[in-house]
């Protein structure tokens, strides 16, 4: 098999990876009628998982760091296949937790050894383009993963779905043991090296701005689809297509947040985008009983919600460039401890005030994300004058 086989093979577990976290968003009102459950209890199936993403993934792979990479993949999408079949064949909501630990822990160590595996298998000069087509799988489950999710939970039982992923992943198994060699582990990073980071203030900031950005959009991801139903009046086939609508528009919106960062700047472009999506937001509120209106508000929202996901990650990279793989680690915990506060946060404004109310607590959440790139901006500009103003005393 060729490097870009292989690589498209990783591309597809990254997919399934990405459709088993996020497609309980897309049935969440199926779930909570099955298991006899509120939507708020429901809705924590998505903290659970974020949590035990967000945690057990570097723990995991601190603990087999000198394990070889392939070995490593084959026992964690071991372990999600299955996760997805317990999903399937168990019932109550009580074994339903317990299978979403297992797949969130599942799910992060595959997509790590993954990314490891994909710079390895990759032609020289490639390794980027590679770490691009595996991380557009977790793309391509918003956009197809979450509305074909409910597409199916329509015709058959919503627990056809995690038996689908549970098939394909072990398909994806026997291809990987057969097609991917053997690879030597890498240097272990223990964890105290990679929180020691945290104690640098830009670097806080700087992850501050993907916790309130993902937060945001968690509180009203986590429950788009009872919003859609019960406040706008959606039928299940019109969800079905804004949600597909919502996902192609994520993509956009990525591709148009790598472009402003060349046009425009990391700073301009996350400030612009996170902006927008407050705006949205709101405007979401407003229109929520207008459907016509609302799919091209929400397609705006999803394109201005993904558009700071380019510039952050360069944002985040320049903030610690000799520890960028650590860095990037941290941030992809932090997206999961976001979805999981969102959720939960979401959940409560459910609770508490009303389903409606999670289009204005989710703005709320993202312009503390505003708030923190200008707090960022102001922080790297004066860095920078402390390091220019003590190279000119150096050179003097």
């Amino acid at each position: 098999m060729s490097s870009t086989l292989k690589i498209y093979t990783l591309a597809v577990l990254s997919f399934l990876v990405g459709t088993s976290e996020y497609i309980i968003a897309g049935i969440l009102d199926k779930i909570a009628e099955s298991t006899g459950v509120t939507l708020v209890t429901a809705g924590q199936l998505i903290t659970i998982f974020s949590l035990s993403y967000a945690f057990g993934t570097p723990i995991v792979m601190a603990l087999t760091a000198r394990m070889e990479r392939r070995k490593l993949l084959l026992y964690a999408l071991t372990l999600f296949v299955i996760s997805n079949v317990l999903a399937y064949m168990l019932t109550g909501y009580e074994l339903l937790i317990a299978s979403r630990i297992l797949m969130g822990i599942s799910a992060g160590v595959t997509v790590v050894a993954s990314l490891t595996i994909a710079t390895k298998v990759a032609l020289p000069g490639k390794e980027g383009s590679a770490i691009a087509a595996v991380l557009m799988g977790f793309t391509a489950s918003l956009i197809l993963g979450v509305p074909i999710g409910r597409v199916i939970s329509s015709a058959y039982e919503w627990k056809a779905i995690f038996g689908g992923i549970g098939l394909v992943g072990l398909l994806a198994l026997f291809i990987i043991a057969i097609t991917i060699p053997r690879m030597a582990a890498e240097a272990p990073v223990p964890l105290r090296s990679q929180l020691a980071l945290l104690k640098q203030p830009k670097m806080l900031i700087g992850l501050s701005v993907s916790f309130f950005w993902i937060v945001g959009y968690s509180i009203f991801y986590s429950y788009i689809s009872p919003f859609l139903l019960t406040v706008t009046g959606m039928s299940d086939k019109t969800l079905s297509i804004t949600l597909f609508a919502v996902g192609i528009a994520s993509l956009i919106g990525s591709k148009f947040g790598g472009f402003g960062t060349d046009k425009w700047g990391i700073h301009r472009t996350l400030i612009g985008g996170l902006s927008l999506n407050v705006a949205a937001l709101l405007l979401i509120m407003l229109f929520a009983q207008s459907p016509v209106i609302l799919i091209s508000v929400l397609v705006i929202w999803s394109c201005s919600t993904w558009s700071p996901g380019p510039p952050q990650q360069l944002h985040l990279i320049r903030l610690a460039p000799e520890s960028s793989g650590i860095m990037l680690s941290l941030n992809n915990s932090t997206i999961q401890l976001a979805m999981a506060a969102g959720a939960g946060i979401g959940g409560a404004a459910v609770e508490q005030i009303s389903l409606s109310s999670v289009t204005w607590v989710a703005a709320v959440g993202t312009a503390f994300a505003v708030g923190a790139v200008f707090l960022s901006r102001r922080y790297d500009r004066s860095t920078s004058s402390q390091a220019l103003g003590g190279q000119s005393i150096i050179n003097s």
